[in-house]
């Protein structure tokens, strides 16, 4: 079953609205029971079902905050999406092994996004731009 554009942004806007509001059980509930959840460069790999992609979610809502996601572009396939964003906000803990000291931190995300045929996230690959991140927090 081919799903519309239209369904693929609302289970993405959903999913990142929960980021937002620093939901972890609002985001495992965009996931499907066999998630393949992969942070790309992450040390621990991809991880599979939503338990396991919880420590993510986390230490990323204690390492981020105040943080919006505005989407720049997206790509559609058949069932999958492709999103480009920027996220904006403040970095009061430690994101990707940096200390933020509460400063303001601005970058690019690519998600890589495939769903069920009930809509729901089956695969996200995140890739983030750590360069920018590094350079803000130094």
């Amino acid at each position: 079953m081919k799903l519309a554009k239209e369904d693929m942004d609302r289970m993405m806007d959903e999913h990142f609205g929960y980021e937002a509001a620093d939901n972890v059980e609002g985001v495992l509930s965009t996931l499907t029971p066999d998630v393949i959840h992969d942070i790309v460069g992450m040390p621990t790999g991809p991880t599979y079902g939503p338990e396991n992609a919880r420590p993510f979610y986390v230490n990323l809502f204690a390492d981020l905050s105040d943080g919006k996601v505005t989407c720049l572009r997206r790509l559609y396939g058949d069932n999958f999406l492709v999103d480009e964003s920027m996220w904006e906000g403040k970095a009061p803990g430690t994101p990707f092994g940096v200390p933020g000291n509460g400063r303001p931190l601005r970058f690019r995300l690519l998600h890589v996004t495939e769903f069920s045929d009930d809509c729901m996230i089956k695969r996200e690959n995140v890739w983030i731009d750590l360069a920018t991140i590094l350079q803000q927090l130094k």
